[in-house]
């Protein structure tokens, strides 16, 4: 079992940047690819960026390539998205989620988080 918690979303104006973190406990981290997902109201829930257990192999999607970064900090536990020139279509809530192998469909990954608010107004 895998817990992840995420943290670091909020309001900002477009342009602006935001970090979030998502804590894991539970099984040896290091051994899961891990994901961020966004998700809109009446919207399905799509892939932003992902990363292989090792860091070594990341993912990002094409509407965030160039602003968005994924990392890991397997000492902290943490992976991280940095969020560069945040626009107000990057509204949603960011979930991250947990899998053995890096995929990019909901489906793929096995433990989520809550998810965390990210709002960027005009």
């Amino acid at each position: 079992q895998v817990q992840l918690v995420e943290s670091g979303g909020g309001l900002v104006q477009a342009g602006g940047s935001l970090r979030l973190s998502c804590a894991a406990s539970g099984r040896t981290f290091s051994s899961y690819a891990m994901g961020w997902f966004r998700q809109t109201p009446g919207k399905e829930r799509e892939s932003v960026a992902a990363i292989d257990w090792s860091g070594g192999s990341t993912y990002l999607a094409a509407s965030v390539k160039g602003r968005f970064t994924i990392s890991r900090d397997s000492a902290k536990n943490t992976v991280y998205l940095q969020m560069n020139s945040l626009k107000p279509e990057d509204t949603a809530v960011y979930y991250c989620a947990a899998a053995l192998r890096l995929s990019t469909t909901p489906k793929g990954y096995d433990y989520w988080g809550q998810g965390t608010q990210v709002t960027v107004s005009s």
